[in-house]
C-alpha cells in the first residue's frame, strides 16, 4: 500500500503545479521539491528491510561488510544524485543536473575502487 501513497502524493503535486502554473509558476519548483523530499523519506522508511536482506545473504556466503557497505553507499549516492539532478532537469537547469549526475558517478567510480581491487587480487590469485 505504500506505494498507492507514493504514487497519489506524485499525482496530487503534479496536478497541483500545473494548476498554479499560470498564476504562480515559482511554487511548482517548491511543491516539487516538496513532493519529492516527503516521497525520498517513504521509500526511505522500507530501505531497512532492504538492508536487512543483504545483510543475511552476506552471512550466507561470508562476504567481508565493507563489501556490503560499499554496496549501500555507491546505492544511496546513484538515487541522491538521481534525485537531485531530476530536480534540476524539472526546474530548467539541465547543465547542472548533467554536473551532477558526473559528480555522482566519480563518486561511484572512486568508492568502488576497493572492489576492484579486490576484485584483481582474486583474478591475479588464481592466475599463478
Amino acid at each position: 500500500m505504500e506505494v498507492v501513497r507514493v504514487a497519489v502524493l506524485g499525482v496530487a503535486a503534479v496536478l497541483l503545479a500545473l494548476w498554479l502554473k499560470n498564476d504562480r509558476p515559482e511554487y511548482g519548483i517548491y511543491l516539487s521539491l516538496a513532493a519529492g523530499i516527503i516521497i525520498l523519506s517513504l521509500a526511505v522508511s522500507q530501505l531497512s528491510a532492504v538492508v536487512d536482506t543483504i545483510s543475511k545473504i552476506a552471512s550466507y556466503i561470508s562476504i567481508d561488510k565493507k563489501y556490503i557497505t560499499i554496496l549501500l553507499k555507491v546505492t544511496g549516492v546513484a538515487y541522491i544524485c538521481e534525485f537531485a539532478a531530476n530536480l534540476c532537469r524539472d526546474s530548467g537547469y539541465a547543465s547542472v543536473a548533467s554536473q551532477i549526475e558526473m559528480a555522482g558517478k566519480i563518486s561511484i567510480m572512486v568508492m568502488s575502487l576497493p572492489v576492484m581491487m579486490s576484485l584483481i587480487d582474486t583474478i591475479e590469485s588464481f592466475l599463478q
